[in-house]
């Protein structure tokens, strides 16, 4: 997920940081990797490295989009709010503003669930729509 404008992955934060400082850090083009086609940002470039070496092991789940409307309706939302976050289990969630995401933490077992059995459908019908 890019949103709808800039083209870069959790537009422009850096991933890493989520879980080394534990806050939504911008990133910046001077440390930018490429990665699945996207350009991702990060705020130094050991955060850089750190993410070369395991970039699934820091990119947000659900391909960046709203972990609590993947969960609930099965659709997503395209424009996130980098602030609202939660690691879980050592996996990082993105949701669309900070309320979503204490929900979505306070039921985490159950959204998680609900979440991965509807991406795979909205993961297909996404690239679907890149083709047309």
């Amino acid at each position: 997920n890019t949103g709808y404008f800039g083209g870069v992955a959790i537009m422009g934060y850096d991933a890493v940081a989520y879980f080394t400082d534990g806050q939504a850090v911008k990133g910046s083009e001077e440390h930018s990797y490429e990665w699945l086609g996207t350009p991702w940002y990060f705020a130094n470039e050991k955060h850089k490295e750190m993410f070369m070496r395991e970039p699934v092991k820091y990119s947000p789940q659900y391909g960046g989009y709203c972990a609590g409307e993947v969960a609930g309706s099965g659709s997503v939302t395209v424009n996130i709010d980098p602030e609202a976050f939660k690691i879980i289990d050592g996996k990082l969630y993105l949701t669309y503003d900070k309320v979503d995401t204490e929900q979505f933490a306070a039921n985490a077992s159950d959204g998680i669930v609900k979440a991965d059995t509807n991406w795979p459908k909205e993961r297909a019908k996404l690239a679907l729509d890149n083709y047309h």
